[in-house]
């Protein structure tokens, strides 16, 4: 069982940053793959960034590719998205989430494939 907290939302001006953080319980977080997905009001939930267990190998959604990074730390059980150039489109909730998987490199991309999510944390970006 993996529990998923993630924290740092809040709202930006367009052009500004924020640093979005998922801290997870239990000692097998680094055997997890971990992603962030997003939700804008009245849409489904898409995905941003994953990164592989091993931390070797990132994967970006092409609307974030190049202002967006996703890091994590296996010693703290945290996983980051550090995001840049923010654009009021980037305006949802961001959510966290974990995936077992057997490959130290893959970067899952769709959401079934995720097996513990977060509580969500709001991103408002201003224009």
């Amino acid at each position: 069982q993996v529990h998923l907290v993630e924290s740092g939302g809040g709202l930006v001006q367009a052009g500004g940053s924020l640093r979005l953080a998922c801290a997870a319980s239990g000692r097998t977080f680094s055997s997890y793959a971990m992603g962030w997905f997003r939700q804008a009001p009245g849409k489904e939930r898409d995905f941003v960034a994953a990164i592989s267990w091993s931390g070797s190998r990132t994967t970006y959604a092409d609307s974030v590719k190049g202002r967006f990074i996703i890091s994590r730390d296996n010693a703290e059980n945290t996983v980051y998205l550090q995001m840049n150039s923010l654009k009021p489109e980037d305006t949802a909730v961001y959510y966290c989430a974990a995936a077992r998987v057997g490959l130290h490199f893959y970067t899952p991309t769709r959401s079934d494939e995720y097996d513990y999510w977060g509580q969500g944390t709001q991103v408002t970006v201003s224009s």
